[in-house]
């Protein structure tokens, strides 16, 4: 297997984790607090959209974090 489809498989399962972890864990915040339909499709929308953002930031996080310990080796 080439280093870089390695490199993409992992960070598509750290993609892919990290969402259904930040999914997971969104289900105990309470939305009906902050939208007038927690039912709607526009307050699904925003789970989703807020899914995914959180988890991009968590993700990228995680990953810039193994890339620069990585790059430790190369310290001396």
């Amino acid at each position: 297997m080439h280093p870089d489809g390695q490199e993409a498989l992992l960070h598509i399962m750290v993609n892919l984790g990290c969402l259904v972890v930040v999914w997971w864990s969104l289900q105990t915040f309470r939305f009906d607090v902050f939208v007038r339909n927690p039912e709607g499709a526009k307050a699904k929308v925003l789970m989703v959209f807020v899914t995914i953002a959180i988890s991009y930031l968590v993700s990228s996080f995680f990953l810039d974090y193994l890339e620069k310990s990585l790059m430790l080796r190369y310290l001396f």
